[in-house]
């Protein structure tokens, strides 16, 4: 499998695009580098925010690879606000199991400690740390042979059915109303399945940023003039994701949600980008976890398990334990408490 030499969350178009919702950046020895500022009361204080970055060199051992994102979050700290409690890094290192990511996350930790660097483990991570990716220069021949047998028998089964999917852009004259019908699904989605949203605005502004090096869509699966699934995709010439994805509760057995993605799929080939990132699964099979559906849906399209080790801090002010602890309550709090009101 190809990998990946920019990975989108570090583009200029993706900066630009952030920071017309709340964050701020700057440019750091050609990384991308987010910043917020929050208010609690009469404080503000600001999170620093490196998304999958920095890479790590081939011939470079762990060691130096720790003292070089400590080096780089000491580098940063003057262009930031002076409030600014930690630089949050989602470290880009992909593995192949659960177990050698664990193994690299505990001696990362090991050799912070050792150096009496402030390296923190974050309980929340920012990116999603396990995915799946397919490699796109398989022919759609062997794309499809690679699935589970159920999963080609979806997608043939609701193209059978009359299930019709139609690629969505900024500029077409049906953009207001498809977008929508997007939101309306996706907002069934957040209350079937308990997860949060943003605003219309934010998804708008997305889609019309699309260019040629960077492009955005918005597809919509339907049956009969009513819509039934809805993905946002991104693709450039290193990587397609996909990004954001709703389902309504009608007509689940035409299965558009896996015509929707095999569309996707193929224009992102098309396209030329080099792999389909489907961001975000759990990180295991695991059949009581809550999102198990999800790993199922997406690991069915046959691609390769990666695992990262998600998101650390390097603590910048006393204040950043504080933090620490209303986040993770606000983390048990959607994740957990208002979960289980749902389920009632």
């Amino acid at each position: 499998m190809e990998t990946i030499s920019k990975r989108f969350q570090q583009t200029q178009f993706w900066a630009d695009f952030k920071c017309n919702h709340g964050w701020k950046s700057v440019r750091k020895e050609n990384v991308s580098v987010l910043y917020r500022t929050f208010s609690l009361g009469l404080m503000k204080f600001s999170i620093a925010y490196i998304p999958l970055a920095p890479e790590k060199k081939d011939s470079e051992s762990n060691e130096d690879f720790v003292g070089r994102i400590y080096d780089f979050s000491s580098a940063i700290k003057s262009s930031l606000p002076k409030n600014t409690l930690c630089a949050r890094f989602d470290i880009p290192l992909d593995f192949d199991d659960v177990q050698a990511r664990n193994e690299s996350v505990s001696g990362l930790l090991s050799i912070a400690k050792k150096e009496k660097i402030r390296f923190v483990k974050t309980k929340v991570d920012v990116q999603p740390p396990d995915s799946v990716v397919l490699d796109l220069s398989k022919s759609e021949e062997e794309l499809l042979s690679s699935m589970k047998s159920k999963w080609r028998y979806n997608i043939r089964y609701a193209d059978k059915h009359g299930v019709q999917v139609r690629a969505v852009a900024a500029s077409d004259a049906s953009f207001e109303q498809d977008l929508s019908s997007f939101y309306e699904l996706y907002k069934t989605t957040a209350e079937r399945d308990g997860i949060g949203l943003h605003p219309l605005s934010y998804y708008k502004d997305l889609l019309e940023r699309s260019c040629d090096e960077i492009k955005i869509t918005l597809y919509i699966a339907s049956h009969e003039g009513k819509d039934l699934a809805a993905i946002i995709t991104l693709f450039s010439k290193d990587e397609a994701v996909y990004l954001y994805g709703c389902s309504g509760n009608e007509k689940r057995n035409l299965m558009p949600a896996y015509l929707v993605q095999w569309t996707a799929i193929c224009d992102a080939k098309k396209f030329g980008s080099k792999i389909y990132d489907f961001y975000g699964i759990p990180p295991t099979g695991d059949d009581k976890h809550p999102m198990h559906g999800l790993y199922l849906f997406k690991t069915g399209f046959g691609g390769k398990e990666i695992h990262r080790p998600g998101s650390f801090d390097v603590p910048y002010s006393v204040m950043y334990r504080l933090y620490t602890l209303a986040e993770d309550f606000r983390a048990w709090y959607h994740k957990k408490f208002m979960k289980k009101i749902r389920g009632r």
